[in-house]
């Protein structure tokens, strides 16, 4: 089983071509209701592609606490970790830019997710566990995650972590540098992307995020995974390689949820050359399948609108299947 811990939020998507309202001629996007959170997309993303997925979390007895639930279980996702709460539920609107890249503005004031505590234990059946996102940055349910992840790492699971940085939630930008090194030895797998390695390297760093990479692999991690957009991934590895794929061409709608089916398409792709172990040992070739693989899957969920990872079928006429 591979465990998924982290936020589950209702993502405020524009619904179409905007319209002017307004005697300010201001652009106000009609907004549609869509599933989201990083961690949640990961989870949904992995139990579509075949992994027996459980979601570790805390939702809101609310509506769209319900919805989340209801759609974690549609797709075969073990709910059995998710904590429940009168709490609402966390929204984050998002602005798609013209190229298709997706920015946010969230509302996270008591809500739900935020009050997540750490499990007793986890599933015997465990064998990774991956976190991110905005629960690693919002008190008092970060320091539950971080606790959590500490202690899969001490059980000698697979640890998987994907910042995916919200600047405009972290209050202090070098103290939240500071705990993620601090994260880093307790790591298995480090994937981000590149302006995510620029903005946690600092203004030192900017600019370089094979350098920063290079830095954090020595820290702990046995290997780290850079997106590049359209230019595909790169992986370093703590055995000393360094390989890039490119990425799969498709016409973008948004690329709401791409990074998130990367980290599952990867766990995913690891599992099945069995290297979900604290200590895999993988050569080129296999990082060139996982990372191809990765790219494809991707590739679909840009290519409609929202986080829609796909399922395995959708990828079966894929080489790299």
């Amino acid at each position: 089983m591979i465990i998924v811990a982290g936020e589950a939020l209702i993502d405020l998507v524009p619904a179409g071509p905007r319209e002017e309202d307004g005697p300010t001629g201001d652009e106000l996007p009609a907004l549609l209701p869509k599933r989201g959170g990083g961690p949640y997309n990961t989870a949904v993303a992995l139990a579509r592609l075949g992994s027996r997925t459980a979601f570790c979390s805390r939702l809101s007895t609310d509506h769209f606490g319900r919805a989340l639930l209801s759609g974690l279980t549609a797709d075969g996702v073990d709910t059995s970790l998710v904590q429940r709460g009168p709490e609402p539920t966390t929204l984050a609107v998002a602005h798609v830019g013209d190229g298709g890249s997706a920015e946010y503005s969230f509302h996270v004031g008591g809500t739900a997710d935020r009050l997540f505590t750490t499990p007793d234990s986890l599933p015997d059946a465990a064998r990774a566990v991956s976190f991110g996102t905005c629960s690693l940055v919002l008190e008092p349910g970060a320091s539950a995650y971080e606790d959590l992840m500490r202690r899969a790492s001490g059980r000698g699971l697979f640890t998987a972590l994907d910042p995916n940085v919200r600047p405009g939630l972290i209050p202090d930008a070098d103290t939240y540098r500071a705990r993620f090194r601090s994260w880093l030895p307790h790591v298995t797998l480090l994937k981000l992307s590149e302006e995510d390695a620029a903005w946690l390297a600092g203004p030192e760093g900017e600019g370089d995020p094979v350098s920063a990479a290079a830095e954090w692999l020595a820290a702990g991690p046995y290997a780290v995974v850079l997106t590049r957009g359209g230019a595909g991934l790169t992986v370093l590895t703590r055995d000393g390689l360094e390989l890039s794929v490119p990425g799969e061409r498709v016409r973008v709608v948004d690329t709401i949820g791409a990074g998130d089916t990367v980290n599952a398409a990867l766990m995913h792709r690891l599992d099945s050359h069995g290297a979900l172990t604290a200590a895999p040992a993988l050569g080129a070739e296999e990082w060139r399948d996982i990372l191809a693989f990765a790219a494809r899957a991707a590739a679909v969920t840009c290519s409609r609108a929202g986080a829609q990872p796909p399922y395995a079928t959708e990828l079966a006429s894929s080489p790299v299947v």
